[in-house]
């Protein structure tokens, strides 16, 4: 009897350890259509916050431009909101610095002790309150009045406080909310966001700021690797490896060994400086393989001519794909003369995540 007792004790723990799980329940009718009824309405918010969004299309106006204008033309932009607007107006904020625009994030509350310090002549605020009755930016407006600096106002009432007290008033218009007390913050916050954005955008449009300047202020990252030109990566200077084409190989494996970061290639150049070939750590043993181990021979005799390069401002990632699509672990970089100004390295590749 015992044995049979353990016997069907250990059944259970079987049945899992050979995969045999034990199927899930079929939810009750009930349970269904409360399920199918959670995402009819979390389709509902999503759609109020799209409505929400686009409804503002029809609300660009000459105020948006002139906001637009004051915020390209100013020295600073400072965002300032509470809340819920307040977390839209940090992110505002961060996409006018990536964009070049200098700005920066002032919370109401500090700005009443001390942090209007932050706030010069030259400079625009962006006050972004759906109601526009927030007392924290409300009793600010007579502070910035005194400091000479335009207000924009992004609110849903064109009629509230701060509207009224705003030299620009961005009106969202009044949009009743996603959640089921039509009190929580969600589809007026998805179109303050929103026409954040568009403001943001339109001013990056109208400013000459290109991949290059972008470049500088996203070094890091999938953004930064993107736009990152080959001066920024190639070894130059005294790390850049360089022999003459009349030197023996020996010369060049002295070269290669003696250069800062030990690149595992030299370039090869003529009487001008310019690029007539490359020798590379692979040639090196090859040779070897082949029994020609003379270090005698000239460099000219054994290096690989036509080397394939690149120039200096081409993007980093042009020059990984031609690295990978050729199966070479280096690249010459040479300027307008066809001068050797660097070399690109996969090892400085891989240490900045191109690989």
């Amino acid at each position: 009897m015992a044995r049979a007792s353990r016997s069907t004790a250990r059944k259970p723990r079987l049945r899992a350890i050979l995969g045999h799980a034990t199927p899930a329940p079929t939810p009750s009718p009930a349970a269904q259509d409360e399920r199918e009824a959670t995402l009819t309405y979390a389709r509902s918010v999503l759609e109020a916050e799209a409505q929400a969004i686009l409804g503002l299309m029809g609300r660009l106006d000459g105020s948006f431009l002139r906001a637009l204008e004051l915020v390209r033309d100013s020295v600073q932009t400072v965002v300032t909101g509470v809340g819920k607007a307040g977390l839209i107006g940090q992110k505002l904020s961060a996409t006018l610095a990536s964009t070049g625009i200098r700005s920066v994030f002032l919370h109401p509350t500090e700005a009443v002790h001390g942090d209007l310090g932050r706030v010069g002549r030259g400079d625009v605020i962006l006050a972004l309150s759906n109601s526009g009755t927030t007392e924290e930016l409300v009793r600010l407006l007579p502070s910035f009045k005194r400091l000479g600096v335009p207000v924009i106002a992004m609110t849903g009432d064109a009629e509230s406080p701060l509207a009224r007290g705003a030299d620009v008033v961005l009106d969202i218009g009044r949009i009743e909310e996603a959640c089921p007390m039509g009190m929580v913050p969600t589809a007026s916050t998805a179109a303050l966001h929103a026409m954040g954005d568009a403001l943001a955008m339109a001013v990056l449009r109208a400013r000459p700021f290109g991949s290059a300047e972008y470049a500088l202020l996203h070094p890091g990252g999938k953004i930064g690797r993107s736009v990152m030109r080959v001066f920024e990566l190639m070894r130059s200077g005294p790390a850049n490896p360089v022999v003459r084409d009349s030197a023996k190989l020996s010369e060049a494996v002295v070269v290669m060994t003696n250069t800062p970061g030990r690149p595992g290639a030299t370039n090869v150049v003529d009487r001008q400086g310019r690029l007539v070939g490359i020798f590379t750590d692979g040639d090196l043993r090859r040779l070897v393989e082949q029994g020609r181990t003379s270090f005698d021979v000239p460099i000219r005799d054994v290096m690989g001519k036509r080397p394939r390069c690149v120039g200096p401002e081409v993007l980093v990632l042009q020059a990984t794909k031609l690295m990978r699509e050729f199966r070479v672990d280096q690249l010459p970089v040479v300027d307008a003369e066809g001068k050797a100004v660097g070399l690109l390295d996969v090892q400085d590749l891989l240490a900045a995540r191109y690989f």
